[in-house]
């Protein structure tokens, strides 16, 4: 029989240290037309969204920021609508249409459950997988999630796998249970009916990489993805494929539940486990990062050994950029969640940060007059600025000190053409520009817009502008924050990428940057802190607030992160 791989997804990349170690590459992904979307180094960022939008960001927001390409959309928050809304709208790219994403500028990727969401959930069935919406929970079943996929027509699918969002520690037999499920839907979800012979099968289908914290566990999931199919197994997978791996694109790593179980795992062996939920978390935070980071590249290598090296590598809510300098040092990973960054923005964070880490010894940081972050008793930097904190409020620099803003930057080009003191920024907080066309509504608005040309820079919002909009609850506040904290997370990849192209090939040039980094950056984030209990003494002043579920979500989603550090 001859291979023949589903998958309209390549990448190409290279690493210094084989199959596994810091790798850069290129990504390219066909459409089911063959139709060419994007080519994307990697690593890559992947945008989170909530009922398919990016929150707080309006459509125009989301084209003017050029770090969104590649969106996560959590399929479970329209459940609540039978049938869901997506799969009534039809035409070539429904999702890209409903949403209002460019189908030449954005790749959709389309999953069950919200990777970000902790909240326990009932247990999975043998042939579906609990979802979270609006109106409680909802039963997914394989051949929905197929008719799903086929009618939203996704750019990548993440297959249904069965991952237990029920208390951790887990049993032997529940994660034998739930390799065997993984692999059963894996096969049903790349099979055509034979009744149904107008069907497609499904490309570009991304999958979790099944196990839990067991290496052993993870390394059965993965060997039985690379094993021969069976004769009475390969009806209906045409063409043809060898193993079910032939027709799978990348592979998926969820890092909240693998946290959450290794957090229970410590507790019990420090004798914790019949003690609150909040005692068994700060047992959890009590280990070193470096510790978690270790645990997770031994899990994700387990995983990967009987894989090829060609195809993609996604984590999901990664804990903090320290954590992902590790993750892509050890074992290579290309596309990653921005959840990260984006939960900083809702709690009134400006990120402030890039890698290579700015040297100390340079007049950098006071370029312009924008103070850096505020350095912690270890000397260590903070990663932003907490936007709620009553000392930014006569702060009138740009929001982040290690990027210029546009207008500086133009202000600073010399003629010689000599290279700026460091990047700018291009997200529309720290480089906006005047709106192409205008909306006059009287004669007076002819006389505010008189002496600024459409489509110029204007000069950045600053810190004491987005403090006042968040202490009086304007959204916009939040929206800027985004922009900027995407663009900053973008940013972060792209100085990895550019010190792999550049550096040696043993590695040690981006080996000496991760600890210079970690030496520059407090990993504790005690900033977090601050800003969700500043965040929260506003949202409590504001009255009720958001719905209480959503509050619900967001205590739960950080469990077990840095953002609950």
């Amino acid at each position: 029989m001859t291979s023949r791989p589903l998958s309209t997804v390549a990448f190409t990349g290279s690493s210094s240290s084989g199959k596994y170690g810091p790798r850069t590459g290129r990504i390219r992904i066909d459409r089911q037309d063959g139709t060419p979307i994007l080519h994307t180094d990697t690593p890559a960022l992947l945008t989170a969204t909530s009922r398919g939008l990016v929150p707080h960001l309006s459509r125009d927001n989301v084209h003017l920021t050029q770090a969104i390409r590649h969106l996560q959309l959590p399929f479970e928050s329209f459940l609540d609508r039978n049938p869901p809304v997506p799969t009534l709208v039809g035409g070539t790219h429904p999702l890209h249409t409903l949403l209002g994403f460019s189908p030449d500028n954005h790749i959709v990727i389309l999953t069950l459950r919200d990777p970000s969401d902790g909240r326990k959930m009932p247990p999975n069935g043998t042939d579906f997988v609990s979802g979270q919406c609006t109106r409680g929970v909802r039963k997914v079943n394989l051949t929905a999630w197929k008719n799903y996929a086929a009618q939203c027509k996704p750019d990548l699918v993440v297959a249904l796998s069965d991952t237990p969002f029920t208390p951790a520690p887990h049993s032997q037999k529940r994660l034998t249970k739930s390799i065997e499920r993984s692999i059963a839907w894996l096969a049903d979800f790349l099979r055509v009916s034979p009744a149904d012979p107008s069907a497609t099968q499904p490309r570009n289908v991304l999958v979790h990489l099944a196990g839990g914290i067991e290496p052993s566990a993870r390394s059965e999931f993965a060997e039985r993805l690379s094993e021969p199919i069976e004769q009475k197994d390969a009806p209906g997978l045409s063409p043809p494929m060898n193993t079910l791996n032939d027709g799978v694109a990348g592979y998926v790593f969820d890092l909240l539940p693998l946290h959450t179980a290794l957090a229970a795992d410590v507790s019990r062996s420090e004798g914790l486990a019949s003690l609150d939920d909040d005692l068994l978390h700060a047992s959890h935070h009590q280990r070193s990062s470096h510790e978690t980071s270790t645990e997770l590249a031994e899990l994700f290598r387990a995983s990967l050994d009987p894989l090829p090296a060609d195809k993609l590598r996604v984590i999901n809510s990664p804990t903090s950029p320290h954590e992902i300098l590790r993750l892509v040092r050890d074992v290579g990973v290309d596309v990653v969640d921005g959840f990260w960054a984006q939960r900083a923005a809702d709690i009134g964070i400006a990120l402030d940060f890039r890698f290579p880490a700015p040297r100390h010894s340079t007049p950098e940081f006071s370029v312009k007059g924008a103070p850096p972050p505020l350095a912690r008793k270890d000397e260590k930097l903070d990663l932003g600025h907490n936007l709620f904190d009553p000392r930014y409020r006569h702060d009138h620099a740009r929001l982040a000190s290690s990027f210029l803003d546009g207008k500086s930057s133009a202000e600073l080009t010399p003629d010689s053409g000599s290279p700026l003191p460091m990047p700018v920024c291009s997200c529309h907080a720290c480089s906006p520009h005047s709106p192409a066309s205008r909306m006059l509504h009287s004669p007076v608005d002819v006389h505010a817009w008189a002496d600024v040309s459409p489509s110029t820079l204007q000069p950045p919002f600053v810190r004491a502008y987005v403090h006042h909009l968040l202490h009086t609850h304007e959204m916009s506040a939040h929206s800027l924050l985004v922009m900027h904290n995407l663009t900053v997370f973008a940013a972060f990849l792209s100085g990895i990428r550019e010190v792999l192209r550049h550096g040696d090939t043993a590695g040690d040039e981006f080996d000496r940057e991760v600890a210079r980094f970690e030496e520059t950056y407090d990993e504790r984030m005690s900033l977090w802190n601050e800003a969700e209990r500043m965040w929260l003494e506003v949202e409590h002043a504001r009255g009720k607030g958001r719905l209480a579920r959503e509050k619900e979500k967001q205590a739960a989603s950080t469990i077990g992160t840095a953002v609950d550090l």
